[in-house]
């Protein structure tokens, strides 16, 4: 693995460092539409662009999710974050728990929204066509988004994020890490760690609903939650930005370290249990 620098921008200036790392179908800018309303007097946010994405999007690398953990390890370095949190989408998600395997002395918390397992996502038959064609034919990656976020969102709004993960992503990277997120089986590495652990799933969502969490997720990480969104699939940033909001920053609050956190908010998750809203 080579020395390589995330491009990167932070939002907030607050003691509680926090990484966010983008999915498979999005740079940085998958957060957009929750930047707005985040709590940067209490969190610094880093948003980073993995290789092959956005201002990395020609960046030589193998596109692996280890390889994305020793990265954002670097960056960590660099800023001065000598402990901090991360919160990954999707496969974003599957990074996440790769830094849970490789630094778990650095690590606050850990969420994932609607995250690949660490055991990976085994694709076969027309699924796995879908998948891998999907770095060169646009139809199937619309196909993906649509399916993901239960059939029920507008087509301007699928025909927007097909074109935005053209735009941010390399073709070939793409593919690469489609190898990585979905073949590679490292949940042993992360079975039994002691970070505070949060998942966050659509209910709207096949691929990762709340039961694949409860299988995985919740069976590897002995200080687990998990929260179902009723009305989101596997884009809840744009989905319902707000209700995200909320889950996140009321997890992340309740760490010790963080000011207050000893006293958990009014609606906060229960510690070491599952909270699904009604």
């Amino acid at each position: 693995m080579t020395s390589f620098v995330l491009p990167h921008e932070v939002h907030g200036d607050g003691a509680h460092k926090v990484f966010a790392v983008h999915g498979w179908f999005a740079d940085r800018s998958a957060y957009a539409a929750v930047l707005p309303d985040l709590d940067r007097a209490s969190f610094s946010y880093a948003l980073v662009d993995l290789r092959g994405y956005g201002e990395a999007r020609d960046a030589a690398g193998a596109y692996t999710t280890a390889e994305a953990a020793a990265d954002l390890v670097g960056l960590a370095d660099r800023l001065g974050w000598e402990r901090f949190s991360v919160i990954g989408h999707s496969m974003g998600g599957a990074v996440a728990q790769r830094l849970a395997a490789v630094a778990p002395h650095r690590l606050r918390r850990l969420v994932g929204v609607s995250p690949v397992p660490a055991s990976g996502l085994p694709l076969a038959g027309e699924q796995a066509t879908l998948f891998t064609d999907a770095a060169y034919r646009p139809e199937n990656r619309r196909a993906i988004i649509d399916f993901t976020t239960g059939g029920r969102r507008p087509a301007a709004w699928l025909d927007r994020m097909v074109a935005r993960s053209l735009a941010r992503s390399d073709a070939e990277a793409f593919r690469a890490w489609l190898d990585s997120w979905a073949g590679e089986d490292f949940h042993s590495d992360v079975e039994g760690a002691a970070v505070p652990a949060l998942a966050v799933a659509g209910e709207l969502d096949p691929a990762l609903p709340p039961e694949v969490m409860r299988q995985t997720w919740m069976a590897w990480f002995p200080h687990a939650q998990l929260v179902a969104l009723p009305f989101a699939g596997h884009y809840a940033m744009d989905e319902c930005p707000l209700e995200l909001i909320r889950v996140v920053e009321d997890f992340l609050r309740a760490d010790p370290g963080h000011p207050g956190g000893a006293v958990a908010p009014e609606g906060a998750l229960a510690v070491a249990g599952e909270s699904e809203p009604a």
